[in-house]
């Protein structure tokens, strides 16, 4: 029997099927080796895991959304590398869950941004934006000032973390017993602003 094109362009279902078919090895072939890449899969020299603060500052940021209008991914071209710094890499984000990479781009990329303003100035933004930048569209955020940690799961964080990346810091686990025994205490009567600028001031320190 001769194959026909048209038995498989004229049946829909037939059509998608090998359609599923041909994108499934072209991701296999694309993806699969990053896998067993590296730099894809081991942290760069100079990350080190975020504090239990940071942890908790994270969960806030994805929380009220952020990442709906800061990417966390500067791409290596010359505008973007003289404006924000080196070009990110897989490397700086091997221990994110979920991950920050992607193409929103309505407000500033953020992932350069640590250590680049002030804690203080970083609270008046995040309390109302216009106060610093007339022009902004962001939405102000005060009620994370009033909102304050009491670190009942920071602890069961740090572990889901630690038992993901057995080895991931320098051959080493990425918290110790004791740093995972003392989170409750470290976040403990903190606000969810001071969280939340703890993780942005830890942004972007491995790779300048």
């Amino acid at each position: 029997m001769k194959f026909n094109h048209e038995l498989i362009e004229k049946n829909v279902g037939l059509l998608a099927i090998f359609t599923v078919i041909a994108i499934s090895f072209g991701g296999l072939v694309q993806i699969t080796p990053l896998i067993f890449q590296k730099d894809t899969t081991e942290a760069v020299e100079g990350l080190i895991p975020y504090t239990a603060l940071q942890i908790e500052g994270r969960d806030i940021y994805v929380r009220e959304g952020c990442y709906n209008c800061h990417s966390q991914m500067i791409r290596p071209l010359r505008a973007e590398t003289e404006r924000y710094g080196h070009y990110s890499v897989a490397g700086e984000s091997v221990w994110d869950h979920p991950f920050q990479w992607g193409s929103k781009r309505t407000g500033p990329d953020l992932a350069r941004v640590g250590g680049r303003y002030s804690d203080r100035w970083h609270e008046v933004h995040l309390n109302n934006p216009r106060d610093v930048v007339p022009q902004s569209n962001m939405p102000g955020f005060p009620w994370l000032a009033e909102n304050v940690l009491d670190g009942e799961l920071t602890g069961d964080k740090m572990t889901i973390l630690r038992n993901l990346h057995k080895g991931g810091y320098k051959g080493n686990d990425l918290y110790t017993d004791e740093e995972v025994a003392g989170a409750k205490k470290a976040v403990e009567g903190k606000t969810e602003m001071q969280a939340l600028i703890a993780y942005l001031q830890s942004l972007g320190h491995a790779l300048k």
